[in-house]
């Protein structure tokens, strides 16, 4: 079980990342809020991680903050959500707006999250309402750091639409929100924002 990773940040292109530890490269996949507060490429990285392990196949995820780890590995549990939704989940909304989120019930706002429908967000609140307390006290480790994409605006395009927004709605919330001299996690963050009505 692979718990950690120390490494050298080779590159991202969210949500995957590849960091070189001990010679070899290892395949991250990330949610927007670590890959935000990621360091340059060529830096250092610490990243907590999750291995899933299927039939079929075997990924690993990367988090800063243990808090998000533990988010994750909860909604893993939930019936009907997988890796890739569970990553749209920490994308697009902070472990603690998602913690009061669950806390409140609020079904309506949780169906925004892409591939959350309506039963799915029911259960979320039903399973979940319980081990979302204390998700903001969980330490954390982050490294601060940006590096300037060539094409921010491209590169936020392809990102929201791998967290499962439809090309469409990815392209209206790019012209909307970007402004000159945005990098893409700027775009990406903002556009989750006004994708979720926050």
């Amino acid at each position: 079980m692979i718990g950690r990773l120390r490494g050298t940040l080779l590159s991202k292109q969210p949500p995957s990342l590849l960091v070189e530890v001990g010679g070899l490269g290892y395949e991250v996949d990330a949610p927007m809020s670590t890959i935000y507060d990621l360091p340059g490429i060529g830096k250092e990285v610490i990243l907590l991680t999750h291995y899933a392990v299927k039939e079929d196949s075997a990924a690993l995820y990367g988090f800063l903050r243990e808090s998000e780890r533990t988010l994750f590995r909860n909604l893993l549990k939930v019936s009907g959500i997988g890796a890739k939704i569970a990553l749209a989940v920490l994308s697009g909304v902070s472990t603690d707006h998602f913690a009061r989120l669950v806390q409140a019930g609020d079904v309506v706002a949780l169906t925004k999250i892409p591939g959350i429908g309506k039963k799915t967000a029911e259960r979320i609140v039903v399973e979940l309402r319980d081990r979302v307390d204390g998700l903001s006290s969980l330490p954390g480790t982050t490294l601060p750091g940006t590096a300037a994409p060539l094409d921010a605006a491209g590169e936020a395009t392809v990102a929201l639409q791998q967290l499962g927004y439809k090309p469409v709605e990815v392209t209206r919330l790019v012209q909307k929100v970007a402004a000159e001299g945005d990098s893409a996690e700027a775009i990406i963050r903002k556009a989750l924002r006004a994708a979720l009505g926050a």
